[in-house]
């Protein structure tokens, strides 16, 4: 799969992350209730699990697709490791 076609598969595993919540009409009611709770608390919750476990594979795949650009424009693999500027002590 090009780099391209990655970033793609990444864009539309977040799609929904972010669409879904936005779309209040989907989830504004309280039927059907789980344990109690309404319609629209549990969803969120329901959400926020479903963003987790979308985010996770896109971030495996960007962290691809970001090796693969590096090296396709002649760059390490992974960027170099730099150790921040020492402090100076303040009398």
């Amino acid at each position: 799969m090009s780099s391209r076609g990655r970033w793609a598969v990444v864009y539309l595993l977040l799609a929904p992350a972010v669409v879904l919540p936005l779309w209040v009409s989907l989830y504004d009611r309280t039927d059907p209730t789980l344990f109690g709770f309404p319609f629209f608390f549990w969803f969120q919750f329901a959400l926020i699990i479903l963003a987790v476990a979308l985010t996770v594979p896109a971030y495996l795949i960007a962290q691809g697709a970001e090796r693969a650009d590096r090296v396709r424009h002649g760059l390490p693999a992974e960027p170099p490791v730099t150790d921040p500027p020492a402090k100076e002590e303040q009398p």
